[in-house]
C-alpha cells in the first residue's frame, strides 16, 4: 500500500501492511489496535524479521530510515538480529586452575566469616606446609584419592590432630571447587564412606579425655535424643552447657533460678561460684527430669538419689566406644574457634576456665552473662541441627 501518516492512522483492521517505498518494511496492526514496524529480510539462507518500534512513537519517516540502516548491515553480510541481541559471552572459567591458587583464594574469601585472623592463618599454614608440596601445582580437576592419601599418610599417625584438620580443610576446598564446577563431582578428601576405608580411624588427641570431632556432634546428639532414661537427659544437658560431670551430677533444683544455673564454688574446679545461662532445650531437660523423679532435690536423679559418677560415661561408651563425657568440652571449644566469631575469652569463661586476672576482670565488668548466653544459644542450635552450610553429620575433623 501507499503509506502516509493519514493512511496509517486510518488502519484498524488487524494484519500486515507492506510499505511500497521501502523493501521489506511492514506495519503490523494487532488485534488490540496497536501498530508495530517490522523489517523482513533474508540472511544466511533464512527468512527473518526484526522489530523497528511501535507507531506512532516511531513515525513513518523514522521507520523508513531505520529500515535503510538495517538493510545496509544486511548488504555487508551482518545479521541485524545478532547486532541487536548479541550472544552472551560464556563465563570465563579458569581452565586447569591450580589447587594452591584456588585454596588461597578460598581462604581469603572465607576470612570474613571466621572473623578470627588466627583461624585463617592456621588454614594457610596447614595447607602450605603439607598439601601444597604435593598437590599445590596440580589442576583441581586432576586431584584424586591417591593424591589426597599422599598428603595425609605421612602425618596421619605422627601428627593426628593436624592431619585430621588438614583432611577437613582439603575436603572443604575441593567441595567449593566442585560447586564452582572447576572439578567433577566426587570429593576425594571425603571421610565418611571413602577415606575411612583407607586410613585408620584417628586416635583422640587426649588419651584421658577423648573428644568427638565437632562435625560429629549433631549426629551424636540426634541419636542421644532418641535414647530414653535419666542418664541420657543428664548427658545431653552436660554437653549443651559444656559442663563437667561433677558439676551436673550433684546439681540441685534450687540452683536453677529462672534461666540461670548457679553452681556454688565448692563444686567448681576453680573454687568459685559459676553462672550458666540455660537455653530452651536445657530448661526442657530439667522439666522432663523433674517429672521422672518429682520429689528429688537433684536435677537428675533416680529415687531421689543423684546419678553415679559412671552413669553418663557408660552412656557415652555404649553410644560410641572410646569417647568420654569431658571430651565434649573440647568439642565445644574447637567449634567456637573453628566455626564462630565468639571471642576466645567468652568461650573460656563458659568453660569456667581461668583466663588471667586483667582480662577476666575486664570481662566481668561487662555483660558477660548475656554474651555467654548468645554463645550457648549458638552451640545449642549447632548441637540440635548443625549450622554449617556444608554440614556433614558424620564427617571427621574440620
Amino acid at each position: 500500500m501507499q503509506m502516509t501518516d493519514i493512511s496509517i492512522k486510518a488502519l484498524t483492521k488487524p494484519g500486515r501492511y507492506t510499505d511500497d517505498q521501502t523493501k521489506g518494511l511492514h506495519l503490523w496492526v494487532k488485534d488490540s489496535g496497536r501498530k508495530y514496524w517490522n523489517l523482513r529480510y533474508t540472511c544466511a539462507g533464512g527468512r527473518k524479521g526484526i522489530g523497528l518500534g511501535a507507531y506512532p512513537e516511531v513515525s513513518l519517516k523514522q521507520a523508513r530510515i531505520r529500515a535503510v540502516e538495517q538493510r545496509s548491515l544486511i548488504n555487508k553480510g551482518v545479521d541485524p538480529m545478532e547486532v541487536k541481541n548479541p550472544p552472551k559471552a560464556p563465563a570465563l572459567v579458569p581452565v586447569g586452575q591450580k589447587f594452591q591458587d584456588f585454596a588461597l583464594d578460598y581462604i581469603e574469601t572465607m576470612r570474613p566469616k571466621w572473623r578470627n585472623q588466627k583461624h585463617g592463618d592456621q588454614w594457610v599454614a596447614t595447607v602450605t606446609n603439607y598439601a601444597f608440596p604435593i598437590i599445590g601445582a596440580m589442576p583441581l580437576a586432576d586431584i584424586d584419592t591417591q593424591h589426597v592419601l599422599d598428603v595425609l599418610a605421612p602425618i596421619w599417625v605422627s601428627k593426628t590432630e593436624t592431619a585430621v584438620r588438614l583432611r577437613g580443610r582439603v575436603e572443604r576446598i575441593l567441595s567449593a571447587a566442585i560447586t564452582r564446577k572447576l572439578r567433577p563431582a566426587g570429593n576425594p578428601a571425603l571421610w565418611k564412606g571413602h577415606l575411612e576405608n583407607l586410613l585408620p580411624t584417628p586416635r583422640a588427641r587426649d588419651k584421658h579425655h577423648e573428644a568427638l570431632p565437632y562435625d560429629d556432634v549433631p549426629a551424636f546428639m540426634a541419636k542421644l535424643r532418641e535414647t530414653d532414661g535419666i542418664s541420657a537427659l543428664a548427658l545431653e544437658f552436660t554437653i549443651l552447657n559444656a559442663s563437667r560431670t561433677g558439676e551436673v551430677l550433684l546439681a540441685r533444683r534450687t540452683e536453677v533460678q529462672g534461666n540461670v544455673w548457679i553452681i556454688p564454688g565448692n563444686r567448681m574446679k576453680a573454687g568459685r561460684q559459676h553462672q550458666v545461662p540455660l537455653c530452651q532445650r536445657s530448661l526442657n531437660l530439667v522439666m522432663i527430669a523433674q517429672s521422672l523423679d518429682p520429689d528429688s532435690e537433684y536435677l537428675f536423679s533416680r529415687g531421689g538419689k543423684p546419678l553415679s559418677s559412671m552413669a553418663m560415661l557408660m552412656m557415652v561408651r555404649r553410644m560410641q566406644a572410646g569417647l568420654t563425657v569431658h571430651g565434649f568440652r573440647s568439642s565445644f571449644r574447637d567449634w567456637v574457634s573453628e566455626e564462630t566469631d565468639h571471642s576466645p575469652e567468652v568461650a573460656e569463661m563458659a568453660l569456667a576456665h581461668t583466663i588471667g586476672n586483667k582480662v577476666e576482670q575486664a570481662y566481668r565488668r561487662g555483660n558477660l552473662l548475656e554474651r555467654r548466653r548468645r554463645l550457648m544459644q549458638d552451640w545449642e542450635s549447632y548441637c540440635m541441627v548443625g549450622n554449617r552450610e556444608d554440614l556433614r553429620l558424620a564427617s571427621v575433623g574440620a
